[in-house]
């Protein structure tokens, strides 16, 4: 009789392992087409204003043969324009310089020292319909220099004219939104953003020098004539079509 044998061979399982794969999500050609019809438009609107309010700059500037002479004259001086300006119930006043420095003379590569010059400055604000009488008093209060005139517009007026400019840039972008669709046979759907690029309010300058000043009659007024204000405001939108 036979034996029957039986032979065990060892059965060795290896597990491989694979790396996992993220695949992203690809929308359709159709979805992407839905994503991309979009279109920016960016208006812009202008409100100009007229400028009722000017802020001034002036001070007093005392030349002397001493530092202490010059700065005692310079302070008298600027009192009594001070005490001039108050009493014209000027807004917004303050000093906003004071200066003491050496006067030299040059004279063949070589400095001389002459004495001192010492200014002080002062701003505020007044309607422009007064400013010019009120320069001409003011130099006779005291005052020796004129370094800048600048117009602008009353708060109020300016922050309604900022509404007013915002109101005309998004009609004005609305404009452009529907004559570049109407003309593509496109309609739009809706408003997916909005960006504001403020309403800014530049204030326009007129610079009057010392020299200008001293050459201008007693017996005349100076004229001084404000002019308007540009208040400019930009909106962008994004629209969907």
């Amino acid at each position: 009789m036979k034996k029957s044998v039986f032979y065990y061979l060892p059965i060795v399982l290896t597990l491989l392992s694979y790396p996992i794969i993220n695949i992203p999500f690809i929308p359709s050609a159709m979805a992407q087409e839905q994503i991309m019809k979009t279109l920016t438009v960016t208006g812009e609107g202008t409100v100009r204003i007229p400028t009722t309010l000017t802020d001034v700059s002036l001070g007093v500037e005392i030349q002397g043969n001493t530092a202490t002479e010059v700065q005692n004259n310079v302070a008298q001086g600027t009192s009594s324009l001070v005490d001039f300006l108050r009493s014209r119930s000027v807004e917004r006043l303050q000093t906003t310089g004071v200066r003491l420095q050496p006067n030299y003379q040059y004279n063949n590569n070589q400095r001389r020292l002459i004495g001192y010059i010492g200014t002080n400055t002062v701003t505020f604000r007044v309607k422009t319909e007064e400013v010019g009488s009120l320069l001409d008093d003011a130099v006779k209060a005291g005052a020796t220099r004129i370094d800048r005139v600048g117009f602008t517009a009353e708060e109020t007026a300016i922050s309604e004219a900022q509404k007013e400019a915002l109101k005309l840039a998004t009609l004005d972008a609305q404009k452009q939104a529907e004559a570049v669709l109407s003309t593509l046979n496109f309609q739009s759907q809706e408003i997916i953003s909005i960006s504001i690029n403020g309403a800014n309010a530049p204030q326009p300058q007129i610079m009057r020098s010392p020299e200008t000043m001293r050459t201008t009659s007693a017996a005349d007024s100076t004229p001084v004539i404000g002019g308007e204000q540009t208040i400019r405001a930009m909106v962008t939108l994004q629209i969907s079509y």
